[in-house]
């Protein structure tokens, strides 16, 4: 829930050098300092130069960062973007092998993390992050993303220099680093935008590390390698030991992420995920004592003008009073006005550096904005759909017949805006498709799928590794955008998609189960383990924690 940014340059001595370094890590900086308000720090090192903007969230008063510590008269330094779930887990591991811990913050646990386990580090890791570390005892930087990409990355290479940012603007703030779009800038917006190719920065010469990815970088040049991938599998769970496997990794991840030094609260469409999600947090709260705060949104006359479509058949906010009277939570509701979303059109798109979603970003931009009045840390649904079904085309006979992204089959009104030129240079046709098939071929094979099920695993993760990613990225930029220094850190993927880092190794076969019948079982079993603890019947053991 901050910004981060730097340079690495193995050739020179940056200390020699250290006001003029600090001075363009200090302006890199300023370009993050929606996405950090509550403190600021610079660090310059040898061949590494740090800077950090943060959003205190946990151990508010001790988490600073640049954080160094020295071990056997080595020093580690990192700067880091998000947060660690399995904090305690990790911290009782390094307290066994002798590690002192001076501080509550997550931080200091991932610094120590790896100066104990090195790269290993990464496989132990449950959260969302993006974070760099210099490590002298080994000369290198470490750099590492979490598994679905919620926390941006971006870098690019300059000469002698590895420059890095969690937005493009930051980038661009450091010398001879300039926004030029080339052709293939050109073909991510004309062609895949809102989504992007993952890795690719849009901008000439500008990189993304991908998720699940960590970096190294040394004297002698960069290294990158993958630490997770979804796998598949044969799912041999019966259908009720699917429900309560499902019940029961939905549990554990809204409970860890219940964890905060500041006010949180749940966002409640009256849908069947933020349904979930607020029940979960209303019955953890209860046991402390304490009443949930909830959120729901609505445009202005809505209720005039909504028309049922593909996607949203009815709207969910019918189901919001019932909800918040049975879980007795302290309820708000927001609509945003006509004018005031058109007026954040544009602030939108500067907040996401890259052409976005209108007024769907607008829109959140705006909820964010008076959510923020109250809470820092907001829990979301979003991206449920992604890992259980629940969008058209998982279940349209056109995306299995069609050899192409299942949420855009013709691109010819894209092709439409282009003058015949620029059409023919770009071929926006064949880029999209070039993108798909590298996306087609990392699709991890099942033997055991026929022609169906086969499809139906593609389409799963093309939704993973594209609409998701998407939506996720939409909510970092609009939750920490600048004027109103940023909204509550929203917590959208542990919810849905780190979620599946647990269930699907072990269900395995996303494909072979009705997702959104599990899931809406599972509900149920929510509703009546609140119903039961009404009645003072004594409730089921909490889960255990999910395995990654």
């Amino acid at each position: 829930m901050c910004g981060i940014c730097g340079f690495i340059n193995f050739k020179t001595n940056l200390v020699k050098n250290e006001r003029e370094n600090l001075a363009v890590a200090h302006r890199m900086a300023e370009k993050l300092r929606h996405r950090g308000p509550d403190s600021w720090g610079e660090w310059v090192g040898e061949h590494a130069v740090f800077a950090h903007s943060r959003l205190a969230v946990i151990d508010v008063e001790n988490g600073l960062q640049p954080m160094k510590r020295t071990v056997e008269g080595h020093e580690f330094v990192i700067t880091y973007n998000g947060e660690l779930y399995n904090t305690n887990d990790i911290r009782n591991d390094l307290k066994s092998h002798g590690y002192e811990f001076t501080t509550a913050s997550d931080t200091e646990v991932l610094l120590y993390a790896y100066i104990h386990y090195g790269e290993k580090c990464a496989e132990m890791l449950n959260g969302i992050y993006a974070f760099v570390i210099w490590d002298s005892m080994r000369q290198r930087i470490f750099a590492c993303r979490d598994r679905f990409g919620v926390k941006p990355f971006f870098y690019t290479q300059k000469n002698d220099v590895t420059v890095f940012a969690s937005e493009l603007k930051s980038l661009f703030e450091y010398p001879d680093v300039s926004a030029v779009l080339d052709k293939t800038g050109l073909c991510e917006l004309f062609a895949l935008s809102p989504a992007r190719t993952q890795g690719v920065g849009v901008f000439k010469d500008v990189k993304e590390l991908r998720p699940a990815r960590y970096m190294i970088i040394n004297r002698h040049g960069m290294t990158i390698k993958k630490y997770w991938s979804l796998v598949s599998g044969e799912h041999k769970d019966s259908y009720e030991e699917t429900i309560e496997k499902v019940r029961s990794l939905v549990y554990d991840s809204v409970k860890r992420q219940l964890i905060s030094d500041v006010p949180i609260a749940t966002f409640l469409s009256g849908g069947l995920d933020s349904s979930i999600i607020t029940a979960i947090g209303a019955m953890e709260m209860k046991k402390k004592g304490e009443r949930l705060s909830t959120y729901s949104f609505d445009y202005e006359d809505n209720n005039k003008y909504f028309k049922a479509s593909h996607f949203q058949p009815d709207s969910d906010t019918k189901w919001v009073p019932r909800m918040v009277e049975a879980f007795n939570t302290n309820h708000t509701y927001l609509v945003c006005p006509n004018n005031v979303l058109t007026e954040l059109l544009e602030e939108a798109l500067l907040a996401k550096d890259l052409p976005g979603m209108a007024d769907v970003d607008a829109s959140l931009l705006y909820f964010c904005r008076e959510v923020k009045k109250n809470h820092t840390v907001v829990l979301s649904g979003e991206c449920s759909d992604e890992i259980f079904g629940g969008y058209p085309w998982f279940r349209e006979k056109k995306a299995f017949e069609t050899h192409g992204f299942p949420w855009c089959y013709d691109l010819s009104i894209r092709n439409n805006i282009l003058l015949d030129s620029v059409r023919e240079t770009l071929d926006i046709d064949n880029y999209s498709r070039m993108r798909y098939e590298e996306s087609i071929a990392e699709v991890p094979i099942f033997d055991g799928d026929n022609d169906e099920e086969k499809r139906r695993r593609e389409i799963s993760y093309l939704n993973i590794n594209w609409f998701m990613t998407n939506l996720l990225d939409r909510k970092d930029r609009m939750s920490m955008s600048k004027k109103w220094w940023k909204c509550a850190a929203i917590r959208a993927v542990k919810t849905a998609a780190q979620t599946a880092v647990a269930m699907l190794p072990v269900a395995a076969a996303i494909n072979q189960v009705d997702w959104k019948m599990v899931i809406g079982t599972a509900a149920l079993a929510f509703v009546a383990s609140m119903l039961t603890s009404l009645a003072g019947i004594p409730e089921a053991k909490d889960c255990e924690e999910d395995e990654e």
